[in-house]
This record gives C-alpha cells, structure tokens and sequence, in this order.
C-alpha cells in the first residue's frame, strides 16, 4: 500500500473537512519533536485557552474533502503526519481522516485539547492529549473519561503558566497516576514561565515527566505555518 492511497477507493463516504492549513515543518512537540512532520491544521475550535497561539485557525479555513486533504499531504513528502488545530475532533470528519492516513502507511498523530471524547479513534493513531490546568481559564473543560482511552504511547501534555499551574498538574498526576503507561509532558508557556523555574521544579519534586520545549518556537517564534 503506498502513501497518498492511488490504491485505495475513494473516501466518498468519508464528511468534508474545513481546514486552515497544510504545510510541512519540524515536530516540535511530543515524542516525535524534531522530525519532519506534515501537519494538516483543521479550523475551529470551542475552547478560548488565554495563551492559545492559534487563534487564526478558529474560523476562516477552506473546505476540502478527505481525498483533497491526503493528496495535499502527499505532496509534502513525510512520513509523519499531526493532525491538530484548533481542536480537530471539533469536526465530524477528522475521525475518518485519521484512519485513512493511518491506512496509508503514514505515522499519524493527533494533537487534542482535551474537551471533546477520543473514544472510538483508530488505535494507530498517537493521541498527543491535553490537561488544561486553571491558568488556562479552561480547566473546566477537561473531559476526566479521556484519561481511561488513552493508551500505551499516547502522551499527556501539560503548558503550564507559573508554580501555581505546575503545582496543580502535579497533584493531578498523582491522583490519576496514569504515567504506568501514559508519558506526561510538562511544557512552560512561551514567553511567560522560564524553562529552567520549571526544570527545577521538576527535579526537586522528584517527578516521571518530560521537559518539553516547543521546538518550533525557538526556531521561527510565533510564524503561522511553521
């Protein structure tokens, strides 16, 4: 089976999709930070996070079928692909996205705030899942059965704004201890908590998490598409 799917029949079934942007870059986030990545950035998203750094994707976008969106992605030639957003389960047909990339043969992952179910997702799929915690203003929007579809090698990710934030995260990690089977990253908010506060954080409290640093931020700050 080759990537792009010239083998395969059409997604006819398959509901259309709004999306923002496709582009090529490197991952600078999760496990596989550092890698060239296709991202297909889909539009909207229900939660107003106060330090979201992709507002532009909330409306706007253009609307292409599954078809459309996997040939533009083979025309970025990567093995990997993120689908994220905006928060991309948002959208109906972002379910039969993933699965039909997966099918490809690409290595696809799927960036997700959190408030929305990810029951029911192709298992080939990596689930890169956020905590919000209250810095965020949207704590309360945590979806707490997420937690019990996760599986080995997906990953939990905590941007975290100051101590009181990291505090929190701690104690929810402690509380759920998913880390058995769930990697847990703890990520400062850019421009507003010091890496190396939350570095030492981290060491002092003893804590099974990773120091995550948005790659892709050091190297082309806030650019759209990168």
């Amino acid at each position: 089976m080759t990537r792009g799917g010239t083998d395969r029949e059409p997604v006819s079934a398959a509901e259309p999709l709004r999306v923002t942007e496709i582009f090529r870059s490197l991952q600078g986030e999760a496990d596989q930070a550092g890698w060239p990545t296709v991202f297909v950035r889909l539009t909207g998203c229900p939660l107003r996070c106060r330090w979201c750094d992709t507002a532009y994707a909330f409306t706007g976008g253009r609307v292409m079928s599954c078809e459309e969106v996997i040939a533009a992605v083979a025309d970025r030639s990567a093995p990997r692909v993120t689908v994220t957003g905006g928060e991309p389960l948002a959208q109906p047909g972002c379910r039969d996205l993933l699965r039909e990339l997966a099918g490809r043969g690409y290595q696809v992952s799927l960036e997700t705030s959190g408030a929305l179910d990810i029951a029911g997702l192709d298992p080939r799929v990596t689930v890169v899942m956020d905590v919000k915690p209250p810095g965020s203003g949207q704590a309360a929007r945590n979806l707490g059965s997420n937690i019990n579809h996760l599986k080995p090698g997906d990953q939990l990710k905590f941007v975290l704004a100051d101590r009181a934030d990291y505090e929190w995260a701690r104690d929810w990690l402690a509380e759920q201890d998913p880390q058995a089977r769930i990697s847990s990253l703890f990520s400062p908010v850019f421009g507003e908590l010091a890496p190396r506060d939350l570095a030492d954080w981290i060491l002092a409290d003893g804590l099974n998490v990773r120091l995550q640093l948005q790659l892709h931020k050091l190297l082309w700050g806030n650019e759209p598409g990168r």
